[in-house]
């Protein structure tokens, strides 16, 4: 694997990651007995943390990335012949 597939490969896994991570921990207002501002959707989350989710996201993916790596680069999975 060189340089940049596997740097796609990251990133592929960074924005999987971070799209299931995203609606952990969140709650509408009308959950916390909060009433949504005006301009705001009433679904809209209180405090979504989107820093902490990236945070988090960056350090699964990269633990995943490495998993990738080294199954790519063992030979476990091969899509070339011989």
């Amino acid at each position: 694997m060189n340089w940049f597939s596997g740097f796609v490969v990251y990133v592929i896994l960074w924005w999987i990651v971070f799209f299931m991570c995203l609606p952990f921990g969140v709650r509408p207002p009308h959950e916390v007995g909060q009433i949504a501002e005006p301009g705001h959707a009433t679904s809209a989350p209180v405090r979504p943390r989107i820093w902490t989710k990236a945070a988090i996201t960056t350090v699964i993916a990269a633990l995943l990335w490495g998993v990738a790596y080294w199954v790519i680069t063992s030979g476990i999975i091969s899509i070339r012949n011989g």
